[in-house]
């Protein structure tokens, strides 16, 4: 069942018309993903992930990204790896079941159509995580849709 509410695709982030990063999100985190320059040693590159920011590049030149984040991140269970020429950021999301629009504070928001298609899978990934042996894959949404983190008397992580 968790493989249906995966996310389908990644978002693409653009800037000036160049793709600065792809991202996803879960329940619980979201994912960065940048593909490194060709030909640069893995071991130059760096992450710096704080609760409300994040910082990348290539040690000794300005950072390629240097960003405050949407939202809060548990700094303790975030990390960055480096696998086949692209750079993996996992945010631990703060408050679990929170939709990002996007990972950036004020960039790269999804559209309003986007962001509702994202807030209702993140909700049926809340009901199967919450109702183990239910089938929530077809369930419909009309109208607005209730917070994942507070339905069914949600947990809100800290």
């Amino acid at each position: 069942m968790a493989e249906k509410l995966a996310p389908e695709k990644r978002h693409s982030f653009f800037h000036n018309g160049q793709k600065v990063f792809e991202w996803d999100q879960t329940l619980e985190e979201v994912n960065i993903y940048i593909t490194l320059p060709p030909n640069v040693p893995t071991k130059v590159f760096h992450c710096k992930i704080q609760s409300k920011h994040v910082e990348v590049g290539i040690k000794g030149n300005p950072p390629y990204l240097n960003h405050d984040l949407s939202s809060p991140v548990k700094t303790d269970s975030s990390f960055w790896t480096i696998e086949d020429d692209t750079m993996h950021i996992t945010l631990q999301k703060r408050d679990k079941g929170q939709t990002w629009s996007s990972p950036i504070l004020g960039e790269g928001q999804l559209d309003p159509y986007l962001a509702d298609l994202e807030h209702k899978r993140l909700m049926l990934q809340r009901f199967q995580e919450e109702n183990p042996g239910f089938d929530f894959s077809q369930a419909q949404f009309s109208g607005n849709c209730p917070d994942p983190r507070t339905f069914m008397g949600g947990i809100k992580s800290d």
